[in-house]
């Protein structure tokens, strides 16, 4: 927190700081996050494969 003007004493800050904080706290315990919406699409869809072997020669033979 940062005063830009006057000059608060103690108690004030410490009242400010003691408001803030419980309205802070309370919004927290309020606040609800919405599950994402997963359509059957997505459940199921194929993970990502996995990357080409590079130390394997082209048709499995070198020469």
């Amino acid at each position: 927190m940062e005063i830009l003007r006057g000059s608060p004493t103690a108690e004030e800050l410490a009242a400010l700081i003691a408001v803030v904080s419980d309205a802070y706290t309370r919004e927290a315990a309020d606040a609800v996050a919405e599950e994402p919406h997963v359509s059957a699409w997505q459940r199921t869809q194929r993970g990502i494969r996995r990357p080409l072997r590079r130390d394997i020669p082209w048709g499995r033979f070198s020469g």
